[in-house]
């Protein structure tokens, strides 16, 4: 009698304990909707030439990382043969592809060597067998560059999101070597360290027993594979979460048809490894000219992520600017395309070697 006593009461303990977990995730989740969906809309002003497919020839190869998994890398630009030039090498972020930088290709390939690549997982590009690490991300970048600089040259390295994360991890593995392969670094929208658990998608007003469910509905957001849904209202919360709150709808119509065409298997891979972030010895050995780039309003990766990689870069004497674009969300770079693309022009004016 006493241990079916027992039995019942510990049985009745976890059933109360799923209860308050499903309560608690449950109260997060209908917030999290309920601004998602009482949010400013985007402004529907008509579609931006600058997101449309690259017309300057494009060239693509086939990249094979060390453990057989093929990168899709794409060349823009004029035949650079004889060129000393700097190559631009896009890197994107989770749930991205080479199509997020269409408004940088269309912007710079006219006059200069460009190569973007899919992120394994992402795109035209094959995740592989392999369990998906921060490290893996920085070996796959080595492999790009090992194909697409040529001996003798450099390139500027521009990352967006796990794209930042994925130069910062290249630069930990090969530190000695980054100044004689890179001539600058544009790290946009990203973070270094303890990305989970800094972001600012969950609301200010939550109850207090909700705060202990808030790193699992965290890491189900970012690792669980399953699909994302398709309507007008899943748009709403790619705009909120990925986008500034006076986004244009041609932006967060691009963006979330990026995201959801992201395999499912491959986008809770990524946001797994990225639960345990950590490229801070990376960021310490870029000692090339470094700018930080986020948006005021950005979600994902806020101000205070790209403040503190500021710092580190600052104290290291790497630090070329802190650019905080105001209004802008996580998607920097196709939002404030125009103004980023100024920035770039900038940055590789500053890096062209000096005429006589």
């Amino acid at each position: 009698m006493k241990r079916r006593t027992l039995a019942i009461a510990a049985g009745g303990i976890a059933a109360a304990g799923a209860a308050a977990v499903a309560v608690g995730m449950g109260t997060i989740a209908t917030r999290l909707l309920r601004d998602a969906f009482r949010a400013e809309r985007a402004i529907d002003d008509g579609p931006d030439e600058m997101l449309a497919a690259p017309t300057t020839g494009m060239l693509r190869e086939w990249v094979e990382t060390a453990d057989g998994a093929r990168i899709n890398v794409e060349h823009y630009g004029p035949d650079d043969a004889g060129s000393d030039d700097d190559i631009v090498v896009l890197v994107h972020g989770w749930t991205c592809n080479t199509g997020y930088w269409y408004p940088q290709i269309n912007h710079l390939a006219p006059t200069r060597p460009v190569v973007a690549y899919d992120q394994r997982g992402h795109g035209r590009s094959e995740l592989g067998r392999t369990r998906p690490t921060i490290a893996m991300l920085g070996r796959d970048l080595d492999a790009v560059l090992a194909e697409v600089v040529p001996e003798g040259r450099r390139a500027v390295l521009v990352g967006h999101s796990m794209g930042g994360m994925t130069i910062m991890s290249w630069a930990a593995q090969h530190p000695d070597t980054v100044a004689s392969r890179v001539s600058g670094v544009v790290l946009t929208s990203t973070a270094a360290v303890a990305v989970l658990k800094n972001h600012l998608l969950l609301p200010a007003d939550l109850p207090r027993y909700s705060k202990p469910f808030e790193p699992l509905v965290a890491r189900l957001f970012t690792s669980t594979p399953m699909p994302l849904l398709r309507s007008g209202r899943a748009a709403w919360l790619s705009h909120y979460i990925a986008l500034g709150p006076h986004a244009r709808k041609a932006h967060v119509d691009f963006v979330d048809e990026m995201i959801a065409a992201c395999p499912p298997r491959s986008r809770a891979g990524w946001g797994s490894a990225m639960g345990t972030l950590d490229v801070t010895a990376g960021l310490e050995a870029l000692r090339v000219p470094t700018t930080v780039v986020v948006g005021t309003e950005d979600r994902l990766t806020p101000p205070a992520h790209a403040e503190q990689m500021a710092e580190v870069l600052r104290r290291n004497g790497a630090l070329r600017d802190l650019v905080v674009f105001d209004g802008v969300g996580h998607m920097s770079s196709i939002e404030a395309a125009t103004r980023f693309n100024e920035l770039l022009d900038e940055i590789l004016a500053d890096l062209a070697p000096a005429t006589v």
